[in-house]
């Protein structure tokens, strides 16, 4: 077997900086949702919960999350205790239960998502919007070859299909629930005093 040192080395920088940049990304995210008393565990179940549509089954927030079921159970189990979610009956079939976010996780949510973007705006800042496009599609080819990895004989273009229609309201969603459209809540700003952009 040859060794191809040059691409092997090229592969290896590739895996190293995706997974140090991912290490950077997720300390900055313990340090921006711990400001409003949210681990980064916890936000990213409110924030599947809200893209789901309020309420959801932990199966859907475990795939919107490409977790397992029992991980996002037991983090469900410790949010409820906190205060964060409560359980609910789904009305057509008794046995299914449903979890929704409480006041207490809406009040820390909205300002913790303003402050994501805010960070996301930031970092993102130098990259030109053709820059931005292609690091999705490379992004997006390496976690399609990654499900594959995962699920032999998946539909990879199916999950594609659902990608672009679930990228393509991101920013609507974020606008609806997060983010003022009017200029007296501009003026109000965040609870931490920051103007609202």
């Amino acid at each position: 077997m040859t060794i191809n040192f040059e691409n092997g080395n090229l592969v290896l920088t590739l895996w190293y900086v995706s997974h140090r940049t991912r290490a950077l990304l997720k300390k900055c995210e313990d340090q921006i949702y711990s400001e409003y008393n949210l681990t980064t565990e916890q936000y990213s179940v409110l924030a599947a919960i809200k893209h789901i549509g309020g309420t959801a089954r932990p199966t859907d927030i475990a795939q919107w999350l490409g977790r397992s079921t029992n991980a996002v159970s037991m983090i469900i189990d410790r949010m409820v205790k906190a205060g964060l979610l409560r359980r609910v009956r789904d009305r057509s079939d008794r046995r299914v239960v449903n979890v929704s976010i409480t006041s207490k996780a809406e009040n820390a949510l909205k300002p913790a998502i303003r402050a994501g973007w805010e960070f996301i705006q930031k970092i993102t800042s130098p990259l030109s919007n053709e820059d931005k496009h292609t690091f999705i599609k490379l992004h997006d080819t390496l976690r399609y070859e990654i499900f594959k990895y995962l699920n032999p004989g998946a539909n990879v273009e199916e999950m594609a299909r659902n990608d672009d229609e679930s990228h393509a309201n991101l920013m609507e969603r974020l606008i609806q629930y997060a983010l003022p459209s009017t200029p007296e809540a501009n003026r109000q700003g965040d609870e931490k005093g920051k103007p609202i952009r």
